[in-house]
C-alpha cells in the first residue's frame, strides 16, 4: 500500500512533557471526532511511554469531555500471557486508564486480545490471532477486514519494531491478514499477537510515540525511510495523518 500522508515530527522537551502533551492531543482529537461522529475507534499501545501516556489521560480535567461510552478500545499488540498477567498490555492499560473509566464506557467497547487460556481453546499466538481476528471483522468498516480506526497509537523499540512487528520476522511482511501470531520475539516474552502492518496502515491516523536516546538511531532511519525488513516502523503510516511524537534524546538533540 503506498502513501502519500507527510510525517509531521514534534519534539518534546522530556518523557513527561511528551506524554502529558500527547494526552492532551488525544483527549481534543477525540472530542472533535466525536462532534462528527460515533463511535470512534482507538488503538492502544504498551511499553513505558505508551502506558504513561494513559495515565495521563486519566489526570486530564479534560477526559471529562470524552463520551468514553462512545469509543472502542483495541489493542496494537499483545503479550500472549494468561488474563491479569502483570506484563500484559491490557492489564497496565486497565490500571493506567480503563478502570477509572469503568463506569463511563460500555464493556463491550473493550477488545483486548485473547490470553492464554487453554481451557478456552487458546493455547497458542495464531489460536489468539484468529480470535482477534473475528472480533476485529465483527466492527469491520465496509471494505475493510476491521474498523477504520480512528486513532492508532504505536511505541517503537530501539531495534526499530513496532506493534510485536520486529526486524527480520516474516508477520512483517503478512498480508491479507489482520492480526499474526508470533513467535520466537527476539523481545521477552517470546509468544505475541500483533496486528499486520497492512491493517495499521489502514488507520485514519498514526501517532509513534517514542522516548529516550536508545531510540534515536532508529527513528532517524525510520524517517529516512529505511527497509521495512531492517526497521519496520519506516512503516508507520495512516490514511490521513503521521504523527511521530517524541522527546530531545530520541530525536537525537541536546537537552535544554
Amino acid at each position: 500500500m503506498s502513501h502519500t500522508t507527510p510525517r509531521r515530527v514534534l519534539v518534546h522537551p522530556d518523557p513527561n512533557t511528551l506524554a502529558a502533551a500527547t494526552a492532551a492531543r488525544l483527549i481534543t482529537r477525540l472530542i472533535d471526532l466525536q462532534s462528527v461522529q460515533a463511535p470512534v475507534h482507538l488503538v492502544l499501545t504498551g511499553g513505558t511511554i505508551g502506558i504513561q501516556l494513559l495515565a495521563e489521560v486519566a489526570k486530564n480535567p479534560a477526559a471529562g469531555a470524552v463520551d468514553w461510552s462512545e469509543v472502542h478500545f483495541w489493542w496494537g499488540d499483545e503479550r500472549f500471557l494468561p488474563a491479569g498477567d502483570p506484563d500484559r498490555n491490557e492489564t497496565q492499560a486497565r490500571e493506567a486508564l480503563l478502570d477509572s473509566l469503568a463506569a463511563r464506557f460500555e464493556p463491550l467497547h473493550l477488545h483486548p486480545m485473547p490470553p492464554l487460556d487453554p481451557a478456552q481453546g487458546v493455547s497458542t499466538p495464531d489460536e489468539a490471532a484468529a480470535r482477534y481476528r473475528e472480533e476485529l471483522a465483527a466492527y469491520a468498516h465496509p471494505g475493510l477486514a476491521t474498523p477504520r480506526f480512528d486513532v492508532l497509537l504505536l511505541g517503537m523499540g530501539p531495534d526499530g519494531h513496532i506493534a510485536s512487528l520486529f526486524p527480520g520476522k516474516a508477520e512483517i511482511n503478512a498480508r491479507d491478514i489482520s492480526a499474526v501470531g508470533v513467535e520466537n520475539s527476539p523481545k521477552p516474552p517470546p509468544e505475541r499477537v500483533s496486528l499486520s502492518l497492512e491493517v495499521i496502515q489502514q488507520a485514519r491516523a498514526v501517532w509513534v510515540v517514542a522516548a529516550g536516546q536508545e531510540k534515536a538511531e532508529a527513528l532517524a532511519a525510520a524517517l529516512s525511510h529505511a527497509p521495512l525488513d531492517q526497521i519496520p516502523a519506516a512503516g508507520a503510516a495512516g490514511t490521513e495523518e503521521t504523527l511521530w511524537l517524541v522527546d530531545l534524546a530520541a530525536a537525537g538533540l541536546p537537552g535544554e
